[in-house]
């Protein structure tokens, strides 16, 4: 996924020249904390936020251009880099947002933690089956029952409790995303048993082909 697909196209952008006192208006009616400020040709040259606005208006700054963080203030993210990158970059910094340029330097979206946060949750809630499913497809001449059998090994070896590949289709059709995570002790964790899930059905096929 890259930053384009993930970004808010929906946002307000502001001039150097425009009213704190107005611009404190706009920002409270369409409810956002943060607004990229841009040129005429809508490249990005600064940065607002609502304690940018307030303290305006406690020292009766007139222009945004007083009060705004500088263009080299602001961390950016161009549109076809990886949404991980937001993400990250999100995270670290405690962003509430991140606009999403172009190669000219122009604002064309935001990215926003509230949008993260949802995107997030709907991954967690996808059912663990379906992520099984997507790796069989990608190994090709797999069968689902060849799947189950090698994922049930792995889960054996790893915890240390029996399960059949019965039991293991049954754990993975009721459970979500979300749900494997936490019960596997990390994302890492998941996606390592997915390796090793693959690894030794393809070394099985291997094997019983030299038969």
């Amino acid at each position: 996924m890259r930053a384009k697909e993930l970004m808010d196209k929906d946002f307000v952008y502001l001039n150097c020249d425009d009213s704190v006192v107005e611009v404190s208006k706009v920002m409270e009616e369409i409810r956002r904390f943060t607004c990229p400020v841009v040129n005429d040709k809508k490249q990005l040259v600064g940065w607002i936020t609502s304690f940018d606005i307030t303290k305006g208006l406690r020292e009766g700054n007139e222009k945004i251009s007083e009060i705004m963080s500088g263009y080299e203030e602001v961390a950016t993210v161009n549109e076809n880099d990886p949404a991980r990158k937001a993400v990250i970059l999100t995270a670290n910094n405690k962003f509430v947002t991140v606009p999403v340029v172009n190669e000219d330097n122009q604002v064309i979206g935001m990215v926003r933690a509230c949008d993260i946060v949802e995107l997030l949750s709907e991954l967690y809630d996808i059912k663990v089956e379906k992520l099984y499913k997507a790796m069989q497809n990608q190994l090709n001449g797999v069968t689902w029952e060849e799947l189950m059998d090698a994922s049930a090994l792995v889960s054996t070896k790893t915890t240390g409790q029996k399960i059949t590949a019965e039991e293991y289709e049954a754990n993975i059709t009721n459970s979500t995303f979300g749900e494997a995570i936490w019960a596997t002790g990390g994302l890492e964790k998941f996606f390592a048993g997915l390796i090793s899930v693959g690894e030794l059905v393809v070394a099985r096929r291997v094997g019983r082909a030299r038969k």
